[in-house]
Formats: structure tokens, C-alpha cells, sequence
């Protein structure tokens, strides 16, 4: 876990298949604005120790890993945060500000929907572009795939990514324990986590905090769906939001865009 700062706390949730070091350009952007940065590693990801798998994969159910964020930061003495989860951080972070919305005062979506709503929304295109999540749910396989050549599987450059981040995301995929752990997260998010976003629907649940949702313009989110504000409607009243200029992983290719958009929404300003 990486934090410093002072100031209103604020989570910053990775994505798949990076760690917290994802965050290196743009958590100094947020200290310089006046919050104090909390970015840990999802469970089992980079430097993060995971559960052994269980047959129904909740050890590594979004609501398992909200109840990490949420230990963490009572730990650290912060009852109430603002939150950001990018691609499966955002699954966390939606999970966090439903389970848990006592603790979050607002919540950023970046690159993200409900699982849910990708899987009521399966074309052959979608199919075609996020054919992993489907591999990654099978038994064994992957596990044999990815690790007898993750280097090859796990494609980075450090120039864009940074030296430091690469050479941390190199070292956590080729781990097999860490392998293991990003491969239940979408088993989990096939299963447990798509019920538990199934059961919120249906008992009328939804975001209650400010929500901020951020999509990469590079990226397929837009091309897929159209705008995917519509559909966070749904889910979360107060929600707000535009395109980012960059490919999906925005903080390390658009760091000041995305820096300044979140600490406008954080500190209650309007969008710049």
C-alpha cells in the first residue's frame, strides 16, 4: 500500500493486470492538490497476499475487497473517503459505495460499468474484443497458459508505463499466486460478484454518493455502448462525467487530464 498527503482522503483503486504503482503520475498530482492518497493493491494483485481459491470464488468477491478498502482505512484513522476505481477497481469501488455508503463521500468510475451490464449486453463484437473474461473463468487453463511464458501473455512498455511501474507489474505477473488471484477476480466477477449486482437491482439499491464516471476515448467503452452515462444512471442518480483522451489505461497515458478531473469532483467543483 502506498499513501501520503494531508488533506481529504482519497482511494485509488488499479485495474487488472496492473498494481497501485499505476497511480505513481497521478497520486502527486492529487497530494499537490491538497488530499491525502491512499493506493493499495486489490487482494492478491502486485505486493497483496490473496486467500487460497474456493469453489465459489468469494474470497476474491468485490464485497471481500471493499471490506479490505474499508479495514484499511480505518486503520490508517479515515471513517469517510472519496474513492476511484479504474476497470476492475471500479467493480470494487461500485461494490464500496453500495455496501458500504456510511464510509464513501464520493465515488469515480473510470473505464468501467456493472458487470452486469456487459454480460445483458453480449454481441459477437463484444465477444470478439473481451473474449478473456470467458477464458479466464475456466478451470486450470489459463493458470497453464499465462504462466509457461507471462512475459509474452502480459505486454507492457516501460517508456509509457514508467520504469519503476514496470518493473513492479513484471515481477507481480510472473508470480503464479498473483496470476492465480487476477484469474479468480473474474471468476469471482462472473458469479459471485454478477448475483450480488442482480440482488442490488432487484431490491431497488443504487449509488447514493456523487458519482464521476470517466471513460478512456481510445477504448471500446463508447464504441460498444454509446454513452455510458446512460447506463451509470441506473445505478448511481448523481452521476456525472466525460471522455478521457486516452487509451484504457488513462492514469499512466493522461495523468494531469484525469488528476484534475478527479480533484474538481472531489473537492465539490464544478468540471474544468
Amino acid at each position: 500500500m502506498r499513501y501520503g498527503g494531508e488533506g481529504l482522503p482519497v482511494v485509488l483503486l488499479h485495474g487488472h493486470p496492473r498494481t497501485s504503482a499505476t497511480w505513481h503520475r497521478v497520486a502527486p498530482l492529487l497530494v499537490r492538490r491538497g488530499f491525502t492518497v491512499i493506493c493499495p493493491d486489490l487482494r492478491g494483485y502486485g505486493r497483496s497476499t490473496g486467500p487460497a481459491p474456493t469453489a465459489d470464488h468469494s474470497g476474491y468477491s468485490k464485497r471481500a475487497v471493499a471490506g479490505d478498502v474499508v479495514e484499511v482505512m480505518r486503520s490508517l484513522g479515515h471513517a469517510r473517503f472519496a474513492l476511484a476505481g479504474h476497470d476492475r477497481g471500479g467493480s470494487a469501488a461500485l461494490r464500496l459505495a453500495l455496501d458500504h455508503a456510511d464510509a464513501v463521500s464520493r465515488v469515480a468510475l473510470l473505464d468501467w460499468l456493472p458487470v452486469t451490464e456487459h454480460l445483458s449486453r453480449i454481441t459477437a463484437e463484444f465477444a470478439t474484443q473481451w473474449w478473456h473474461w470467458f477464458f479466464f473463468a475456466q478451470p486450470d487453463i489459463p493458470e497453464r497458459v499465462i504462466n509457461a511464458d507471462p512475459d509474452s501473455w502480459y505486454r507492457g512498455d516501460p517508456q509509457s508505463m514508467g520504469q519503476e511501474n514496470y518493473e513492479e507489474w513484471r515481477a507481480a505477473t510472473r508470480k503464479p499466486d498473483v496470476v492465480r488471484a487476477m484469474l479468480e477476480d473474474y471468476r469471482a466477477g462472473l458469479t459471485v460478484d454478477r448475483r450480488h449486482e442482480e440482488d442490488d437491482r432487484a431490491a431497488g439499491v443504487r449509488v447514493g454518493c456523487p458519482a464521476l464516471m470517466l471513460w478512456s476515448l481510445r477504448d471500446d467503452l463508447e464504441n460498444l455502448y454509446g454513452d455510458p452515462l446512460k447506463i451509470w444512471r441506473q445505478w448511481a442518480p448523481d452521476v456525472r462525467g466525460h471522455g478521457i483522451d486516452s487509451g484504457h489505461h488513462m492514469a499512466e497515458e493522461a495523468p494531469e487530464e484525469l488528476a484534475s478531473s478527479l480533484a474538481d469532483f472531489f473537492a465539490g467543483r464544478p468540471a474544468t
